[in-house]
């Protein structure tokens, strides 16, 4: 059996955070199956405690980003393996607010990508973004 084929056949890894704060929530804060890496939703926590960052959508969109860089590096990734985001939005139209964030933190070519408008987020978050990336174990 090849590498490849044995770490395709390797059962998924369920990665918890070393964040206190995060200990108790029903969920891995990523999963490896194979050469992917899946990013559970991140929203803009501050680090270590769970309150969202003051100052509005825009606020919140630089520290949700940041929040996923953080996950990804932790986990041998950085946003350039970033393949595919889902964005979650409390007001969809804050989406323009949410882009211009987000193009400081991805670059083209950008990763295939999704949005919604949600009736709620957690802790009142004005937005959610989870993404899913090509990392393979190091």
């Amino acid at each position: 059996m090849s590498a490849a084929h044995a770490a395709a056949a390797a059962p998924p890894e369920f990665l918890t955070s070393p964040d206190p704060a995060a200990a108790s929530l029903p969920f891995s804060e990523a999963v490896r199956s194979g050469d992917l890496l899946f990013l559970s939703g991140q929203i803009g926590t501050v680090p270590g405690k769970t309150e969202v960052v003051a100052g509005g959508i825009a606020a919140e969109a630089e520290q949700t980003l940041k929040n996923i860089e953080t996950v990804l590096a932790r986990h041998g990734a950085g946003m350039g393996d970033v393949v595919k985001c889902t964005v979650f939005l409390a007001d969809i139209k804050e989406w323009p607010a949410f882009n211009e964030v987000y193009r400081k933190h991805f670059k083209p070519p950008y990763p295939a990508r999704s949005a919604l408008a949600a009736s709620g987020l957690a802790l009142n978050a004005r937005v959610e973004v989870e993404c899913i990336a090509h990392a393979p174990k190091r």
